[in-house]
């Protein structure tokens, strides 16, 4: 089997860790030292995430201070309403609310290095009376 694994670099690993399962419910898989600080993964329904401190490499850093980003994470979720609010609970900055977009309700938010994260519950998985 075949498995895609996002890899952030972040400022202070051991921060993310904290906030990504604060805020969006992953859970800490493993920490490990490494010549650039360290080496971390955290899951949410089974499915993975990296993470790394990018070894003061430039081109391997964390978004920048104004905000850009080269890339995004898509996360499918049962319940995004709920993840949604737990996440703006946790003070998520939310970028946009909860909208349908055709492929499933979804909202985005910022993690603490200003990664943008979508997550989206599918049409299938919309509860049978969400359209009566």
């Amino acid at each position: 089997m075949t498995e895609i694994i996002p890899y952030l670099f972040y400022r202070d690993v051991p921060a993310a860790l904290d906030w990504l399962g604060r805020a969006f419910g992953f859970r800490e898989a493993m920490r490990h030292p490494a010549a650039s600080g360290m080496h971390a993964e955290m899951s949410l329904d089974g499915r993975r995430i990296m993470m790394g401190q990018g070894a003061g490499d430039a081109r391997l850093r964390p978004p920048g201070a104004d905000g850009t980003a080269s890339q995004g994470v898509f996360v499918y979720v049962t319940d995004v309403a709920a993840h949604c609010a737990r996440a703006r609970a946790a003070g998520a900055p939310i970028e946009q609310d909860l909208a349908d977009h055709g492929y499933g309700l979804t909202y985005t938010a910022r993690d603490l290095d200003g990664h943008p994260w979508y997550f989206t519950q599918s049409p299938a998985d919309a509860p049978a009376d969400a359209g009566a």
